[in-house]
């Protein structure tokens, strides 16, 4: 009885990890790659928040006897991809640290359910939609670099969310590296078995880090990764401490952010493996998947140098795909919470529209106009109610 439960929570722990690692280290790669780093500086930032997660993890779930799994921010890294151009990376790194004593704050101060209140939901939606939608558009834009390649990547994936939803990811990930091979795109050099070392870099503080990085990466993070982190947590009857998850996190991500740990949170969909029966009959005994978990992401992050050099041989149209793919279902349930109420379809319409454009009107990135475009027509559309019911 207690090996079955050393193994099935060990298993869990280690699918937990594997999946999120597949479905966003492109996400992560292709963010340093755009800052101006390059695999040795990816590997400092994957060996950081490896470090981080396992951790935190592992200290959260065994002080409160829940399975408290940390991840790094999926759509964090989607947004920096999008929204760093015009920013250095002394600049980001000013941006991960605000964004993280936002989330400190919230913890220590309970802010976090009252800022989630006076934001609507569909407008966090719709935000995080706009900055997806290029990742999902892209895929179709590398079929023509690599149609074989690509086309092979998106009928698996579509094969394996109907058949292996779980594993999906990991399936297109062993597929598209197989096939990259076979069409001798993989540029092959001698892998050496190193170390990672972390590289701090010092924060250049900024109002338009603030307000372009930020900013967007903390609204980001905290409505499409911790409150979906809360509700699972929710739903599989676990009473976690949010606050007190939130300080912790918040103060680690702060020590983190210089050597490149931009976001980390609750996770969601990774976590859900760690809370199902198949872990434990006891719902009691789960929060060992999950310390399993912040194991084997120590172990992830102890091999990063390996990892992203590996990485870095691998084709641009994978990586691009890959990430793209990754995210095609946070975009379909992006878009669906977005205009799930008529009366704020059009105000997450426009903020939609706005995010994913390319504006930057006074170094203001896209992103937080969206945000101002949706509430402001919110404003207008309540102003003008209001004056049409005194008329009448």
């Amino acid at each position: 009885m207690l090996v079955n439960r050393i193994i099935s929570s060990t298993v869990a722990g280690l699918v937990a990890v594997v999946i999120g690692f597949a479905s966003s280290v492109a996400l992560i790669y292709q963010t340093v790659i755009n800052l101006g780093g390059d695999a040795s500086l990816a590997s400092s930032w994957i060996l950081t928040l490896g470090l981080s997660m396992g951790m935190t993890s592992i200290a959260l779930s065994f002080y409160y006897r829940v399975p408290i799994l940390v991840a790094w921010s999926t759509p964090g890294a989607a947004l920096l991809i999008a929204n760093t151009q015009n920013f250095n990376l002394n600049e980001a790194i000013a941006g991960f640290m605000f964004s993280a004593l936002l989330i400190f704050l919230c913890g220590i101060t309970g802010w976090f359910e009252k800022l989630i209140n006076k934001l609507p939901f569909q407008l966090a939606s719709a935000m995080l939609g706009g900055i997806l939608v290029n990742f999902g558009i892209d895929v179709f834009n590398q079929m023509n670099d690599e149609p074989l390649l690509v086309i092979a990547m998106f009928f698996t994936y579509l094969i394996c969310r109907q058949l292996s939803p779980k594993f999906t990811m990991l399936l297109v990930l062993t597929v598209s590296i197989v096939l990259a091979w076979q069409l001798k795109l993989i540029t092959f050099t001698v892998f050496s078995w190193q170390l990672s070392e972390f590289r701090y870099i010092s924060p250049e503080f900024n109002i338009s880090a603030i307000l372009g990085i930020g900013i967007p990466l903390f609204l980001v993070t905290m409505a499409a990764q911790n409150l979906p982190g809360i509700a699972v947590l929710k739903a599989h009857n676990y009473k976690a401490p949010v606050s007190s998850i939130l300080s912790v996190t918040g103060f680690v991500n702060m020590l983190a952010a210089p050597f490149g740990g931009y976001a980390i949170n609750l996770a969601a969909i990774t976590a859900a493996i760690c809370m199902t029966e198949d872990v434990d009959k006891n719902p009691e005994k789960r929060y060992w998947a999950a310390i399993s978990g912040g194991g084997f992401y120590i172990l992830m992050a102890i091999s990063a140098g390996y990892l992203m050099e590996a990485f870095a041989s691998l084709p641009n149209a994978l990586i691009y795909s890959l990430a793209g793919i990754a995210l095609f279902t946070t975009i379909n349930s992006s878009i669906q919470q977005a205009l799930s109420e008529d009366r704020m379809s059009e105000a997450a319409i426009i903020t939609f529209l706005v995010t994913a454009s390319n504006l930057t009107l006074w170094d203001i990135s896209s992103v937080l106009w969206g945000l101002i475009a949706g509430t402001l027509t919110l404003l207008a559309q309540s102003l003008l109610k209001k004056s049409n019911y005194k008329l009448n």
